[in-house]
């Protein structure tokens, strides 16, 4: 160690205490926003359910879920991601870490979120042109080994949002820690996600950050080449209801879903990879929010599942992801990283 742990730990709680300051002062009013920061740039975590935070990966899209999940074992590792989202919607991103000193890690990034052309009009519904929305999130991670199993980290997100001719700037942290027993394969993760507020709001009113508490579980058993996860999120409230339409006719009647069983479930997202060997993986996830959120007539059969693959040629990995949410919703990721040592660079 080349630290007192415990000064580390305490480092991490005076921030937690800071960054929730704007957390509640803007609570009373204001409205769910920044959900794109809910999408994974890892074709990997695509592919297993769209939220991940203890999967272990040498793939540095994936540091985004946790940045306790970035390490020296990143060192002059960049990455590339790109997904084809719903409708004109396309996202991209790049990231580099790298270590810093024998039990430390840094590395920064950016991800870009445009969403196609969208018609403008005014209050009587004339057209008067199109704009094109799109968000940016530039963000700084650090992580620090506590003891030989246990390492925390922090991200600092700075939020930019370009919606027509308003304009809107936040800033956000994620806390994270990570427990990792490499003679049982098992990892234990928690992660405080997106605290912070808008420094510059779109108009009067404040828009919330998706502040989220997440618990994560990901191990394999004896010689099988198959690592199981579980991941809990949304832990900051319990209700989670949702309305089932049925078969969208006129005469089925819309029925509102918030048993325990149903809300204990859209809490958790399951996973299992397929790992044979370092160089290959596939990965399937079933997130059942997902399926509900998406519970009209037009479902798709596959909605809520997703799966990845992945592979290293050479000095290079390359991951790709699918997923349809819906039946007009079909969507495509790709990653590609290397270590720009290997490449002699």
């Amino acid at each position: 160690m080349t630290c007192n742990p415990y000064h580390y730990i305490a480092g991490l709680v005076t921030m937690f205490i800071v960054t929730m300051i704007p957390v509640h002062s803007i609570a009373a009013d204001s409205s769910p926003a920044y959900n794109f920061l809910n999408i994974p740039s890892s074709a990997h975590v695509y592919g297993l359910g769209g939220v991940n935070i203890s999967n272990i990966d040498d793939d540095i899209n994936s540091v985004d879920q946790n940045p306790a999940l970035l390490g020296p074992e990143f060192d002059m590792q960049v990455g590339f991601n790109y997904m084809r989202y719903i409708s004109d919607a396309n996202f991209a991103g790049l990231k580099f870490g790298t270590r810093a000193g024998e039990h430390g890690a840094w590395g920064v990034g950016i991800q870009y979120y445009g969403y196609g052309e969208i018609k403008e009009a005014d209050t009587g519904g004339n057209i008067t042109g199109s704009f094109s929305p799109k968000d940016l999130n530039i963000n700084g991670l650090y992580s620090h080994d506590i003891t030989d199993r246990l390492r925390g980290g922090i991200a600092l997100k700075f939020l930019y949002s370009s919606y027509a001719e308003y304009t809107a700037f936040a800033l956000a942290t994620d806390l994270g820690i990570n427990y990792y027993d490499p003679d049982r394969d098992l990892s234990l993760s928690l992660v405080v996600a997106n605290l912070g507020g808008q420094v510059k709001r779109f108009n009067e009113s404040y828009d919330r950050l998706p502040f989220d508490i997440r618990l994560g579980w990901t191990q394999s058993f004896g010689t099988l080449p198959i690592r199981f996860s579980v991941t809990a999120w949304n832990l900051t409230k319990w209700k989670l209801p949702y309305y089932e339409t049925g078969d969208g006719s006129e005469y089925d009647e819309i029925k509102l879903k918030d048993s325990f069983g149903s809300n204990l479930f859209r809490h958790l997202i399951f996973a299992a990879d397929f790992v044979p060997s370092e160089k290959f993986h596939v990965g399937i996830g079933y997130n059942y929010k997902v399926r509900t959120d998406m519970s009209t007539y037009s479902r798709s059969f596959l909605s809520g599942f997703s799966i990845s693959a992945g592979m290293k040629v050479k000095s290079f990995g390359v991951g790709v992801a699918f997923a349809q949410p819906h039946t007009g919703a079909t969507t495509f990721m790709v990653n590609i990283s290397t270590n720009l040592t290997e490449l002699g660079l």
